[in-house]
């Protein structure tokens, strides 16, 4: 994801402050789906309005200013949710990067790591659960962007759980020469 995306689909659903935009990074977004400081935001903004994606509405005090999607910003903004990423392009996921790793540990350190990856994935999904139960609404504007990523993350913390406990099952039915041959990372492909 990139930030001048993320900034024109919050626009494309209704104009906001700079302001206004950092703290819906601070909040859930920023939380659970892509991080963007005031640093950052307020710089992209300038470049998307050099671009013509986004526009200046209003002035305010302090020099505030309420910017608002442009027909080419809803335009990039589409364009860029219907071409689906490149799986060919360059991968960091530090979590799998761990997982490939994880034969390095002795069998009850890669228990621990699990339990904890396990828990983790269970209280995530337990606070997604509770933040829908308090925001029910219907799935328009921003609220139901929410309701949707919501979903997502509740069925991505459960799928997380159940695989960590599929992986300690799997743990707990090696023999020590399955252990062996798992401590080499090569073997796995």
């Amino acid at each position: 994801m990139s930030l001048p995306h993320a900034l024109l689909g919050l626009l494309a659903v209704e104009p906001a402050s700079g302001y206004a935009l950092t703290k819906a990074f601070d909040e859930s977004l920023g939380r659970y789906a892509w991080y963007a400081g005031h640093t950052s935001i307020y710089p992209e903004l300038g470049r998307l309005a050099e671009r013509g994606l986004v526009e200046v509405t209003a002035e305010g005090p302090r020099g505030s200013r309420t910017y608002a999607v442009t027909d080419a910003g809803r335009d990039e903004l589409r364009s860029w949710l219907l071409t689906r990423p490149s799986e060919a392009g360059k991968v960091r996921n530090e979590s799998v990067l761990r997982m490939f790793l994880l034969s390095a540990l002795d069998p009850a350190d890669a228990r621990t790591v699990l339990t904890g990856i396990a828990a983790d994935a269970r209280a995530g999904a337990d606070e997604l659960r509770t933040i829908r139960a308090d925001h029910p609404g219907p799935l328009t504007g921003r609220n139901g962007f929410g309701q949707l990523a919501a979903e997502f993350g509740l069925r991505q913390y459960e799928a997380v759980h159940e695989w960590a406990t599929w992986a300690l099952d799997q743990l707990g039915a090696q023999t020590p020469d399955d252990r062996t041959d798992a401590a080499d990372p090569a073997h796995t492909f």
